[in-house]
């Protein structure tokens, strides 16, 4: 998703930060209150917890293969196969 524009709205005491994407793509954070003190806090925040959800859902869910492939969203290990290949 390549983000095209952000909209901040406060309501019913969280902030929601609507996230635009170039192919039509949507995605809303929703913010408790206390969270941000303004409009840009609350973008701000909303990147952060991204962020910190990237490293969750890689290789369908499953956990990473070692310290190197968490790090790196995949693994690169001469050792071992890339995922899904079985020889």
């Amino acid at each position: 998703m390549h983000l095209n524009e952000a909209k901040v709205t406060h309501r019913q005491k969280a902030w929601h930060v609507d996230f635009f994407g170039d192919a039509g793509e949507q995605l809303t954070v929703r913010l408790p209150e206390a969270a941000a003190l303004s409009e840009e806090d609350a973008i701000d925040r909303a990147r952060e917890m991204m962020v910190q959800l990237t490293p969750f859902g890689t290789r369908g869910g499953e956990p990473s293969l070692n310290r190197y492939d968490s790090l790196s969203n995949g693994n690169f290990d001469d050792d071992q196969p890339p995922f899904g290949v079985k020889h």
